[in-house]
């Protein structure tokens, strides 16, 4: 779900796009925007504390006898919508192969470069400082 909820829209778009003769599906919750509450911690092993809301998008969808649930960090309706709908077919028997090689595989390859590319721009710039001893003395 994570990697759906992450993918650029117009990639996922294109994945779902290539899966073929998907089965018709009907809105239980169509998509709709709301807020949630970001808890964090001190140095990450603190108290928890409210750092503030995010906007989100939900959605869930009926595919037969399956549910799919999507939700989205911000206001994309259609991105809610994808995500729920390949929820939903991962839960399909018939369906989960296909998913997992045509939508899921990809979105982490894609994911995986995407971090490759900015650790690289990153190294790139890197200083490395070190200390050296003046001969006085």
């Amino acid at each position: 779900m994570s990697t759906l909820a992450k993918a650029p829209l117009p990639l996922l778009e294109q994945c779902v796009e290539t899966l073929e003769h998907l089965p018709e599906y009907g809105l239980l919750r169509a998509p709709e925007i709301g807020l949630a509450m970001v808890r964090g911690r001190a140095e990450g092993t603190g108290p928890p504390f409210n750092l503030g809301e995010i906007t989100i998008t939900r959605c869930v969808v009926q595919l037969g006898e399956f549910s799919g649930f999507g939700y989205v960090a911000g206001r994309s309706k259609r991105h809610a919508e994808l995500a729920a709908l390949c929820d939903g077919l991962l839960q399909h028997p018939d369906w989960q192969d296909r998913v997992q090689a045509q939508v899921i595989i990809p979105l982490q390859t894609a994911a995986q470069e995407k971090r490759n590319t900015e650790a690289a721009e990153v190294e790139s710039t890197r200083v490395n400082f070190f200390t050296m001893l003046r001969g006085e003395g």
